[in-house]
């Protein structure tokens, strides 16, 4: 099987587990709001849209991972991978919000202590911790390996978490009457979503403004291609992540012999992709002193 039949076997796997991971969450929403409706919970029918928020996380993130694979055309002559890093920064956004939605609950509750409706609440606060365990479970091995998916996973964590915080607070009231424990898990569960968020959210913002791909260093680039033979000088040198994996490099180097050009470019861009794994890289050569018609 070659690379690019495995590449495509793995994309399709992906896309049917997302699939399913969207589904079962959908199910769980229209579950838990008839669920609500039925037993009279508030608290249900407000889960029910959180679950509607994952579903929507995932559904984004699938969408991002189809437009990605579009090749490049002449609207858009770098590709489309993007799509998935501004899925990325969308659901990144929508996290945080979750979480401070969550602190403000959990500080609100200080006031005006939530009665949990009984055990029916806990019961299906447990199904859907199942449901949302079951959706981490599908996306974990792709969340490793793209951010688009990452972002969508911490959607299901959070839930996951939420769920069982319901569960462990829920019993606790129940059984003991600590309503405090509804809010300091609450408040955990938020600085964990928050958290998460703010670790991922800088290297996606960096990503669209274009940034220097972490772990490398311009200037030890320049140095690397400076020790090339027939290369004296390398300047306007500007270095981006298309997407999360492939690095590009654009540059002006000036070459002291124009008749080794071709060897020149040739080793500039084996040291560029073995030393900086930079794929696609632009040069403009320069010949030293020369009149403005042969540069």
């Amino acid at each position: 099987m070659n690379t690019h039949s495995h590449n495509h076997d793995t994309e399709s796997i992906g896309d049917r587990r997302l699939g399913f991971a969207i589904a079962i969450n959908m199910l769980l929403t229209l579950a838990q709001v008839v669920g609500g409706i039925l037993s009279g919970s508030l608290s249900l029918i407000a889960d029910a849209l959180h679950n509607f928020s994952d579903a929507a996380s995932l559904l984004i993130a699938w969408v991002a991972r189809k437009i990605g694979r579009q090749p490049a055309d002449h609207f858009r002559t770098f590709g489309y991978k993007r799509a998935e890093v501004i899925a990325t920064l969308i659901n990144l956004v929508t996290l945080v919000l979750v979480g401070l939605y969550l602190a403000y609950e959990a500080l609100w509750r200080i006031y005006e202590p939530q009665i949990i409706e009984g055990w029916m609440v806990v019961i299906v606060a447990a199904i859907a911790l199942v449901i949302d365990l079951a959706t981490a479970f599908l996306t974990f091995t792709m969340s490793k390996h793209s951010m688009n998916i990452r972002a969508a996973f911490l959607h299901n964590v959070s839930d996951a978490l939420a769920s069982l915080g319901v569960i462990v607070a829920g019993t606790l009231i129940l059984l003991y009457e600590w309503y405090w424990s509804d809010t300091l898990i609450t408040l955990l569960i938020a600085a964990y979503v928050l958290y998460q968020a703010a670790t991922m959210l800088p290297k996606t913002i960096h990503i669209l403004m274009q940034g220097t791909p972490e772990g490398i260093v311009i200037d030890d680039v320049i140095t690397a291609m400076q020790q090339v033979t027939n290369v004296i000088n390398v300047h306007h040198v500007h270095i981006w992540q298309l997407d999360e994996h492939q690095n590009a490099l654009e540059a002006h180097v000036l070459l002291s012999d124009y008749s080794q050009l071709d060897k020149v470019k040739g080793e500039l861009k084996t040291a560029l992709a073995q030393k900086f794994s930079i794929g696609h890289s632009t040069l403009e050569f320069e010949i030293k002193e020369c009149k403005y018609d042969q540069c």
